[in-house]
């Protein structure tokens, strides 16, 4: 069995998940990049390897059953186990001008692409490399969030939280509580996992319009992936700590 820490990121080919299977190489990760586009996959396992990385691309589309569990197979014959799994890949849903989504007026059919990409995508996923986080002496998994899905700060009237996304919005609700059950469930196993808010970050997701570097918003993914034996599970994070619920 491969001794390297081996991490797989989903929706790793550009923007946050570039930088997430990034710096968890920098940090000596060997690192699996999910990505359904085959030439930005390659393109991006191209450009990890010139910056010195060990990486290597995962044929992964985490709305589809049969991709995730090739994916599965492959980093089991690549890696014999995983560390690190980190569910980044992410959509927003069809955005108008002013990135409103109406949820007096939502299409249900947009609603369920939303959710089958951002929260049954990481069911997916998670459930199919579980057995080999198992394997691993330090597992961790990690949720990409957003500061959008606290229910805290979204009814709080003193706290600026952007438009009224209803499909967006609740999905990363969902599996931040999801993030909870998970925690829960895998108490009694090395497994922690936790969720993390990145915060506005220019990316194609945006339309580059964010304050913050795709680095920058890694940076808080990359930190809950390389938690020590101990640290906290079941939790939500940005780069300035907890996140409230």
């Amino acid at each position: 069995m491969n001794e390297n820490r081996t991490a797989l990121v989903t929706g790793a080919n550009k923007g946050i998940g570039y930088e997430i299977a990034a710096g968890l190489a920098a940090l000596g990760h060997t690192v699996a990049v999910g990505a359904r586009d085959e030439a930005r996959r390659d393109a991006a396992v191209a450009k990890l390897r010139a910056a010195g990385a060990d990486a290597f691309g995962v044929p992964l589309d985490v709305t589809d059953d049969r991709s995730v569990a090739a994916a599965a197979t492959l980093i089991e014959e690549r890696a014999g186990r995983l560390d690190v799994l980190v569910n980044n890949a992410g959509i927003a849903g069809e955005l108008g001008p002013t990135w409103t989504q109406d949820p007096t007026s939502v299409d249900l059919d947009a609603l369920h692409t939303v959710l089958d990409t951002n929260v049954l995508g990481a069911v997916r996923v998670t459930n199919a490399v579980l057995p080999l986080l198992l394997r691993a002496p330090s597992p961790r998994v990690v949720n990409a969030s957003t500061s959008l899905a606290s229910l805290t700060r979204q009814t709080d009237p003193h706290t600026d939280t952007g438009p009224v996304m209803a499909l967006y919005a609740p999905s990363k609700t969902f599996l931040n509580a999801l993030t909870v059950q998970y925690a829960r469930q895998l108490a009694d196993t090395r497994v922690l996992v936790n969720a993390a808010c990145p915060g506005f970050v220019a990316t194609d997701f945006n339309h580059h319009q964010g304050t913050r570097t795709p680095a920058q918003g890694a940076a808080t993914a990359v930190r809950l992936a390389t938690l020590p034996d101990g640290g906290p599970t079941g939790t939500f994070h940005d780069e300035d700590g907890p996140v409230p619920w």
